[in-house]
């Protein structure tokens, strides 16, 4: 109890504010597979107005996440420059993809660490771009990954990664991309793989789908996760597959599975989605730790990449 109250007794960690002369998004189309070129180089011409923006502004940090962000050829659905920032980046033509797969990131992404966080792999364009590699080593068919930093991340030094307050947000805005890519292809099935913090806005999301805005999902797979707010798969009104996983050197598992409330807020994610209790189907994610489930050629990448490509049987258990 005593570290749930220095938990809620913490001064969050900031999230950046919008800095003067920051230009704001765009207004876009409504997504659909013939605005999404559109959509991809309206996001291209803003990411090079906020780049030279932050050059007047003095802040080279940004300024140089930015330069690495408008590379040539990168296709972002949606992006904000304001403070920590959202991207959405799509791997592969989102229009004729067979199968989509949506990557939802945990605590600490900001645009600052989309591309890079101690290693590629760790960082969520970098897991983005390792996954659609080993999705199309392991099938000729036509794929899309979606690296989506579309809800405000907490840190992880602050209260709100002990909260289900920015998963309950980021539910809701991941609820509203499955619709965004149903309209722009309607026959691909969607897969959301969701690590550490992502897995509490993936339970977040599904806890409170129904059939209709549920369409189009094939399945979820949690790894890295401290719980995902849900006592267990039996009270999703939605069936789908759920997959769970944790690497063995993944030091979330010291996390307590616990689900408390502490003067009006509510603390921890609850059961272990490893657990049989929870109900989710078990894959091995051999030796991961906790930013190496995207490292190529591990058990964990292949494992995840089966499931996104609708391989089931193929993967192996825990």
């Amino acid at each position: 109890m005593a570290i749930a109250a220095a938990i809620v007794g913490s001064v969050a960690a900031g999230t950046a504010s919008p800095v003067p002369g920051t230009p704001a998004p765009p207004q876009l189309p409504a997504v659909q597979a013939r605005t999404l070129d559109e959509r991809y180089a309206a996001n291209r011409d803003y990411i090079a107005d906020a780049e030279r923006a932050a050059h007047r502004l003095g802040d080279s940090y940004r300024e140089s996440h930015l330069r690495q962000l408008h590379a040539s050829g990168r296709q972002f659905l949606s992006f904000d420059a304001q403070g920590d920032g959202q991207a959405v980046e799509v791997l592969g033509d989102l229009a004729t993809a067979e199968r989509i797969v949506v990557l939802v990131p945990g605590s600490d992404t900001t645009l600052d660490t989309f591309d890079y966080l101690g290693s590629r792999q760790a960082s969520l364009s970098g897991g983005a771009h390792a996954l659609h590699d080993e999705m199309r080593r392991l099938s000729d068919s036509s794929v899309a990954v979606v690296a989506w930093y579309g809800y405000q991340a907490p840190r992880t030094m602050s209260r709100d990664v002990a909260t289900t307050a920015r998963a309950e947000e980021g539910g809701h805005r991941l609820t509203a991309l499955l619709g965004e890519l149903r309209s722009a292809n309607a026959q691909a099935p969607v897969t959301f793989m969701c690590h550490s913090y992502g897995s509490v806005v993936c339970g977040s999301a599904l806890g409170g789908m129904d059939t209709r805005t549920s369409a189009g999902l094939a399945g979820v797979a949690v790894f890295g996760s401290p719980g995902t707010g849900l006592r267990s798969t039996a009270d999703l009104s939605v069936r789908v597959p759920v997959w769970a996983a944790r690497g063995t050197q993944d030091w979330i598992a010291r996390a307590p599975h616990v689900s408390v409330s502490v003067f009006g807020t509510t603390l921890g994610f609850g059961t272990d989605p490893t657990s049989p209790s929870f109900g989710a189907r078990p894959f091995d994610a051999g030796n991961s730790g906790h930013s190496g489930y995207f490292e190529p050629g591990s058990l964990a990448l292949r494992n995840l990449a089966l499931i996104g490509l609708g391989r089931g049987p193929e993967v192996s258990g825990d």
